[in-house]
């Protein structure tokens, strides 16, 4: 150990040597903190540069599936705390990042423009300065997670992200807290992260004064983040970045949607784009709720994977931009028959000389029943209507990774779905390739056949993150029937099968306006897709999603595949119902019926009234 210190006295400090630096700081840490080291009933967890304690028993949460969402997280603040920086004149360094050339442009005498590539021999100037990983910085972010279970996730903050102040694990269970306080003292992070013991919403609530207030917070709690949100929009600093994940699904993908509407102020519908109405549902209630505070949002990145969502918003306060998010939300109808969708603005904003008149919306977007297949609408929202990403932002962070792939475990998942996030249409909600082929009983179109068709007609189309199979374009749904009804006459039905109540019939009894042309364009294929990027990951393991939640009194929870097997044949094992005795077996009656006693139908109504019909079986007298 004196010689470890001895070592970091005499180490050099110099910006090549920072690193090593670091690391000799670390060792000495790890050596010191070998009173920390994990008991039998625990095992050591390691995720990126953090390396955290967790217990046997399920007191304290922790899923490995979101270690995507946590490297995701990290490199969005990384590149968020960056900019910050920046106009601060402080710059990163980051391990194992590359360092983008610098183009100079010098105009020569005779007029021509010579590039000239600089790298790091370019003298910076005097006033900048350099921060590094796990250094502490005073101007730097100050950064809160309200639910931090284990800790992991700030502590990969204060080894992964560089340019923070000072990091908040809070939870509200002393299990958790005391796992949290080891967990720091393991990697020796005690200067950067502190543990705290509080409910979220006191702790932000708290935290409201302009100077108080956090730069980042994290909330990624077990199912709804609701009750978190009204706190966290008012205990976030100016244009600071507000990280929530939701993974309560079944409530924002329509299978509950009065408890949709209770938590979020929206109503979810059950289609095909539920799991990007999912994310529009969470930025309106966002909004909404900022609004209360002449605050308003900005989509950094919204993201929907695996079995949750995660946005990245920005909050800041202005009471002109407030009054334009009426104008932002909108209400969705959705016909039940052919799936087609309308949007109707909840607001209006126009330009009225220097100023903006506001006004309520105008409709009706659509009529009673929809003009293509005469069904019923469903009316949901309302719901986020503008842009679901900064693109120049999320340009930033996939330059990032492409610059240190080695960064993250998941770096090239990260690559993958951001690309696709770029390509991108800044267009609400889509439609499946199978949902509109099913609606006129044909078979499908490749994507590619479809995407030319739509590119032939002068639409833009793109794909989504959302969905594998979905098709996000600017053309009308009138456009789309068309290009179905021309796939039709080259893949025909049989009309004649049709009923004259299903959408099918009613779709294509009309002839096509537009002759649509299926011939594969090169630019048909988006480049995510043409580089073979993993856009969409396939489960590495089996009952791949949401874990038990944690047990306050610790044990361990029941595992899925276990519950399973509990429900698995269970109708073999239920009492006899008797309900249905009272009535004759009819199969009984006809000779047919194989069941014997265990038929759930009464086989001895049928004996005794075959008796009460013959009467020899009445009759005392023998039979002659």
């Amino acid at each position: 150990m004196i010689s470890i210190l001895h070592r970091l006295r005499s180490f050099p400090q110099t910006s090549s040597s920072v690193f090593k630096f670091q690391n000799l700081i670390r060792i000495s840490r790890a050596f010191m903190m070998e009173v920390a080291a994990p008991t039998q009933e625990e095992t050591i967890i390691t995720e990126g540069k953090a390396k955290v304690i967790y217990p046997s028993a399920n007191q304290v949460f922790y899923n490995p599936v979101q270690e995507f969402n946590r490297d995701l997280t990290c490199a969005v603040i990384t590149e968020f705390a960056r900019m910050q920086l920046a106009e601060k004149g402080i710059d990163f360094v980051l391990p194992g990042e590359k360092e983008l050339q610098k183009v100079v442009v010098d105009l020569s005498d005779n007029g021509e423009d010579c590039k000239m590539s600089t790298h790091e021999n370019t003298p910076a100037p005097a006033e900048r300065r350099t921060v590094t990983v796990g250094e502490a910085c005073p101007e730097g972010l100050r950064v809160l997670e309200g639910l931090a279970a284990s800790g992991l996730r700030s502590i990969r903050f204060a080894c992964e992200v560089p340019g923070l102040q000072s990091i908040v694990a809070n939870d509200f269970s002393t299990s958790a807290v005391e796992l949290i306080k080891r967990n720091i003292q393991f990697n020796g992070v005690e200067h950067l992260v502190t543990a705290n013991y509080s409910d979220a919403r006191m702790l932000m609530y708290n935290r409201m004064g302009r100077n108080d207030r956090f730069d980042v917070i994290d909330l990624d709690p077990y199912g709804s983040p609701a009750i978190f949100l009204d706190a966290a929009v008012q205990s976030i600093g100016e244009g600071g970045l507000l990280c929530v994940t939701c993974t309560d699904m079944a409530v924002l993908a329509g299978n509950n949607g009065e408890t949709c509407y209770s938590k979020y102020g929206s109503m979810s519908l059950k289609s095909k784009f539920c799991h990007e109405m999912a994310l529009r549902i969470l930025l309106h209630s966002l909004d909404l709720r900022a609004n209360c505070y002449q605050r308003y949002i900005v989509p950094m990145l919204s993201i929907s994977a695996d079995f949750y969502i995660r946005v990245f918003v920005r909050v800041f306060t202005g009471q002109a931009k407030v009054k334009m998010s009426a104008s932002k939300q909108a209400l969705l109808y959705n016909c039940v028959g052919c799936g087609t969708y309308h949007l109707q603005r909840m607001g209006r904003a126009v330009p009225h000389g220097n100023n903006m008149k506001y006004s309520a919306g105008t409709g009706p977007a659509i009529g009673a029943s929809c003009e293509f297949c005469q069904q019923k609408h469903q009316v949901g929202g309302p719901i986020w209507a503008e842009p679901l990403h900064d693109k120049t932002f999320v340009q930033k962070v996939l330059d990032a990774s492409e610059r240190n792939p080695e960064r993250f475990k998941t770096s090239d998942r990260i690559e993958g779905m951001l690309s696709m996030v770029t390509e991108e249409l800044d267009i609400p909600l889509y439609y499946t390739l199978d949902s509109l082929s099913s609606a006129v009983r044909c078979n499908t179109p490749s994507l590619l056949q479809f995407r030319s068709a739509l590119l032939h007609a002068g639409h833009k189309v793109s794909l989504s993150h959302a969905c594998q199979n979905a098709i996000k374009t600017n053309a009308s749904p009138s456009v789309i029937w068309d290009i179905m009804r021309c796939w039709e006459k080259l893949n025909p039905v049989k009309r004649e099968k049709l009923s004259e109540t299903s959408p099918a019939y009613h779709i294509l009894g009309t002839e096509p306006r537009i002759q649509a042309n299926f011939e594969v364009r090169q630019d048909a294929n988006p480049k995510s897709r043409r580089m073979g990027l993993k856009r969409f990951q396939e489960n590495p393991e089996a009952n791949w999603g949401p874990k038990a939640r944690a047990k306050a009194g610790g044990g361990i929870s029941t595992s899925l595949e276990e519950r399973r097997k509990q429900h698995q044949n269970k109708r073999k094992g239920a009492p006899e119902d008797t309900s249905f005795k009272q009535f004759v077996c009819k199969k009984y009656k006809q000779g047919s019926c194989g069941l014997g006693d265990s038929c759930r139908y009464s086989h001895s109504l049928v004996d005794s009234e075959v008796e009460s019909q013959d009467p020899s079986a009445t009759d005392n007298t023998p039979a002659s």
